[in-house]
C-alpha cells in the first residue's frame, strides 16, 4: 500500500500541487525544496524513481531491504541513511518486547530530502502508525528551515528519531528502577521477575542495535555539511544532535550493566533466601530431635532406674525441656531461627 506525502517550498515559501511524479521536476529546479515521504513502496516505483534521480541502486536495495541495520553512506550526488525509529508499548505479558522499531531510509539530496519508511515487522501497514512524521514538518518549520535548505529537514528527522530513542532509554530505566524496588521487596519478588528481566535485557540488545550506530550516522552527515559549507547556521544544531546521540548512547551502555546486575542479584538473593529456609528447618529439625532421642531411649524395653515411676517420667520431661529452651536459645542468638 504505497502512500505518498510531500511539501515542496520555492523562493523560501511553501506551495501547493506536490505529486510523486513530479519530484524529479520539482528537483531540477535552483530555488525548490522538496521532501517527499514514501510509506511501503513497492520496489518497481522506487527503482523507476531512482533511475529518475540517478541515485545508487545498491542504496535503493538497501531501503527495500528486510533487515538493513542502521548506517549512512555518501555517495557522489547524494547521501543515503538508514536510522529506526523507537516506539514503547505495554507489554501483554512477561515475555512480550516493549519496544517497536519503525525503519526509515533516506535520500539526501542538494534539493530535496526522499523518506522511504517501511511497516514494522509483523505489523499491519500503516502510514500514521508509529512514528510521528507529522512533527518532523512541524520542527522544521520552527526552525525556519525554508532558509536553511535540505540540512533542516535532515536535522528535523534525525531530532525526532534521538528523541524517540530517549523516551525509550528512559521508558527502560523507569522498568529497571521498578524492578530494583521489587527485588528488595520484604515480601520478595513477584512471580516471573527473571522472566521480565530477561525480556528487558531482550530490549536492551535491540535498543543498544538502533541507538549505538547513530554516532555514525550523525557524523557521517555533519562532515558532508561541513564540506559543502551551506547554511552554517545549523552546525551547532548538528553538533547538540551529536552530544544527544552520545548521551543515548552512554544510557544505553549503564543500563545494560544496570539490567545485568538486577539478573545477577536476584539470583544471589535466591540463594540467599534457599541458605535461610535451610538454616531454620536445620534449627527445628534439631530442637524436634532432642524429645525424640529421650523419648526413644525411655522407650527401650530393658529395666534401668526409674522405669514405671513418676519420678523417671518427671526427669525425662524435665530433661527435653531444658535441651529445647537451651537449643531454642542458642539458635536464636546465632539467628538460625
Amino acid at each position: 500500500m504505497t502512500e505518498v506525502h510531500g511539501r515542496i517550498w520555492r523562493s523560501g515559501q511553501p506551495v501547493d500541487g506536490f505529486t510523486f511524479s513530479a519530484i524529479s521536476d520539482c528537483l531540477a529546479r535552483e530555488d525548490t525544496l522538496l521532501w517527499a515521504d514514501i510509506y511501503d513502496p513497492d520496489h518497481e516505483s522506487l527503482r523507476r524513481l531512482a533511475e529518475e534521480l540517478g541515485l545508487n541502486i545498491w542504496a535503493v536495495e538497501d531501503a527495500m531491504a528486510p533487515m538493513e541495520r542502521t548506517k549512512a553512506s555518501v555517495y557522489h550526488t547524494h547521501t543515503f541513511f538508514t536510522v529506526y525509529a523507537i516506539d514503547t508499548t505495554t507489554p501483554a505479558d512477561d515475555a512480550t518486547a516493549t519496544l517497536v522499531k519503525h525503519r526509515i531510509s533516506a535520500f539526501v539530496l542538494p534539493r530535496g530530502l526522499i523518506t522511504v519508511r517501511l511497516p514494522a515487522v509483523g505489523a499491519v501497514p500503516d502510514p500514521a502508525a508509529g512514528f510521528d512524521i507529522g512533527e518532523v514538518s512541524r520542527r522544521f518549520d520552527e526552525l525556519g528551515g525554508q532558509e536553511h535548505g535540505v540540512g533542516a529537514l535532515v536535522h528535523g528527522l534525525l531530532d525526532v528519531v534521538v528523541d524517540g530513542h530517549f523516551e525509550a532509554v528512559q521508558a527502560l530505566d523507569d522498568a529497571i528502577e521498578s524492578l530494583e524496588d521489587e527485588l528488595f521487596d520484604e515480601r520478595g519478588p513477584r512471580h516471573g521477575l527473571q522472566r521480565r528481566t530477561f525480556r528487558m535485557r531482550k530490549d536492551l540488545v535491540q535498543l543498544r542495535r538502533v541507538v549505538l550506530p547513530m554516532r555514525e550516522v550523525v557524523s557521517t552527515i555533519q562532515h558532508r555539511r561541513l564540506d559543502s559549507k551551506t547554511a552554517p547556521e545549523l552546525d551547532p544544531l548538528y553538533a547538540d544532535l551529536y552530544d544527544h546521540v552520545l548521551r543515548a548512547s552512554e544510557w544505553t551502555e549503564s543500563l545494560r550493566d544496570m539490567v545485568t546486575t538486577v539478573f545477577e542479584t536476584n539470583l544471589s538473593l535466591q540463594d540467599a533466601r534457599l541458605n535461610t529456609v535451610m538454616k531454620k528447618l536445620t534449627g527445628w529439625a534439631a530442637i524436634i530431635a532432642v524429645p525424640t532421642a529421650i523419648t526413644g531411649f525411655y522407650g527401650q524395653n530393658v529395666s534401668y532406674p526409674g522405669i514405671n515411676t513418676v519420678v523417671g517420667f518427671i526427669a525425662s520431661s524435665t530433661l527435653i525441656v531444658v535441651l529445647v529452651v537451651l537449643l531454642y536459645v542458642m539458635f536464636k542468638r546465632r539467628d538460625w531461627l
